[in-house]
């Protein structure tokens, strides 16, 4: 077996390999191509553990390890550096410590998803920024109506059925451009509602999908774990 360190960057990879001795194997650059990785983990001894630390990219990272046999090990960044303690810091030095901590049998690691649970998180990731852009626009259209003392609504939800109807009504009130203006929002919200509806209801089906098979295990420290945001 082998120690393998991923020191990855946007458009890079600094890996370190070394025997469980702390002798190095040797140290590459690795540029970032679908595929790079893989092939040089082919390199390396199959079932090796190989230390990746929780940045934005880790995903397809995570996906050529498995690819090349060997065994993702993500590591949580901020406890790592502390326990390295290197006031100097470089890639191969970053390498070089998240291999030693793992010679040790110190790596902090945190829980990785299966590849699956990975894409499904989009679902609900993606609905939510959708809904940001969505109360962005309502606040716009808000903030329009009272600049004109338009916006004393008598109605609960501005934006329910009869809510929209008196919006467009209060539209045909203000000045020509800021009125087309306001009915391209309000048009873009409900663009907004049906796309989220939809992204409900494939989020839906996969719940009802998951309920008919048998409950999955939760994630290494439960709950409590995933709360603390330890897990990516």
């Amino acid at each position: 077996m082998e120690y393998i360190a991923f020191d990855a960057h946007k458009h890079y990879t600094l890996a370190s390999v070394v025997w469980p001795n702390g002798n190095l194997v040797r140290e590459e650059r690795i540029e970032h191509d679908r595929g790079s990785l893989r092939e040089f983990l082919e390199r390396c001894e199959r079932g090796s553990p190989v230390a990746v630390e929780t940045i934005g990219n880790w995903y397809w990272i995570v996906d050529e390890i498995e690819a090349a046999g060997c065994v993702p090990k993500l590591v949580h960044a901020r406890k790592a550096k502390l326990m390295m303690g290197e006031i100097n810091k470089t890639d191969r030095l970053d390498a070089r410590g998240l291999n030693r901590l793992q010679r040790n049998g110190t790596l902090p690691t945190v829980w990785i998803p299966p590849g699956e649970l990975r894409d499904q998180r989009d679902l609900p990731r993606t609905r939510m920024v959708l809904v940001r852009q969505r109360t962005q626009l309502k606040n716009r259209i808000h903030a329009t109506l009272a600049k004109y003392a338009l916006h004393d609504l008598e109605v609960s939800d501005f934006f329910g059925v009869r809510g929209r109807a008196l919006l467009r009504q209060r539209f045909d009130l203000l000045p020509p451009h800021t009125a087309y203006a306001s009915q391209q929002l309000l048009e873009q919200v409900e663009e907004l509602d049906r796309r989220v509806r939809e992204f409900e209801q494939r989020i839906q089906g996969r719940v009802q999908a998951d309920a008919s098979h048998p409950t999955a295990p939760n994630p290494p420290g439960g709950r409590a774990h995933a709360r603390r945001g330890d897990c990516p």
